[in-house]
């Protein structure tokens, strides 16, 4: 019994000191150890495609989109690092919602607005879903029409996302968004619900922070950046078509914008557990 505590008492110190002379090392376990698995967290995914994308796509002298969401927040911060340092100069930033301003502002990145400056090299957003044809989902975030509006004006519009947003369908992985003027909002979503290519769906009035997708935080009605209502769209079932559904909400009187990127993306970059990838149309 003594010999063989002597044994277990050698093999602990081995282990916490494998460097220690006149041990015989287990060589399988010293293996094993040598290759710790190192997951990263959705953070650490969505940072690496946000400082990819800037990395990648954003010139000196460049014109750009900022988006918005836990996810494009890592792309302006990249885009205010690369500015501090010099390595990027002359930048000019396009920001799609109130949150991403005040960021971009905090970071001494030179903001201005559509109004003043109509055509974008490139934009950077995140998504909420994404189908293998490259159409998203976006406006977990309530910063659906100001994103839209801001990114259709880019010559590239650039999709960061980690591999949890991929789908086989958009519809049941996360809810279409739907903004809405507050006037007569039941009677609109009514009207949304009961749109042909959107058969199925359970609309529903997002409650609460305009910024915390569909989960319910409060009692009063969502309130987005521009003072209008949204109504999230469950599906049980992959939307057949897409492309159809937005026309169809685009042309719903009371519905202000829809949260269907439909043919927009130029790449889209992909953070995994086994690296980044990218996937263009």
């Amino acid at each position: 019994q003594r010999r063989a505590m002597l044994f277990v008492l050698t093999a602990v110190a081995i282990a916490l000191n494998p460097a220690a002379k006149g041990f015989r090392l287990n060589r399988s376990a010293l293996h094993t150890a040598s290759k710790p698995q190192v997951t990263m967290n959705q953070d650490e995914l969505k940072k690496q495609v946000g400082y990819k994308a800037v990395d990648d796509y954003i010139k000196s002298g460049m014109v750009i989109g900022l988006g918005t969401g836990s996810t494009a927040a890592f792309a302006v911060e990249r885009v205010g690092e690369l500015l501090k340092s010099g390595e990027l100069k002359d930048i000019i930033a396009i920001p799609t919602s109130i949150r991403t301003k005040e960021q971009a502002e905090s970071l001494g990145i030179p903001l201005a607005t559509l109004d003043t400056h109509s055509e974008l090299d490139v934009a950077i957003d995140g998504a909420d879903a994404v189908d293998p044809k490259l159409n998203l989902v976006k406006g977990g975030g309530g910063a659906l029409l100001r994103e839209k509006m801001v990114e259709v004006c880019a010559k590239q519009f650039i999709c960061i996302v980690d591999e949890s947003k991929l789908c086989d369908g958009l519809g049941p992985s996360f809810p279409l968004p739907v903004e809405i003027t507050p006037f007569c909002h039941e009677h609109t979503l009514r009207k949304v619900a009961a749109l042909p290519a959107a058969k199925g769906c359970e609309a529903k009035l997002r409650l609460g922070s305009a910024a915390t997708g569909s989960t319910v935080d409060g009692d009063e009605p969502a309130v987005t950046d521009n003072g209008n209502y949204i109504v999230d769209l469950f599906f049980k079932k992959t939307i057949d078509d897409p492309v159809a559904l937005a026309d169809q909400l685009k042309a719903t009187v009371g519905v202000v914008d829809h949260g269907l990127f439909c043919d927009m993306t130029a790449a889209c970059i992909i953070a995994g557990s086994d690296g980044i990838s990218v996937k263009k149309p």
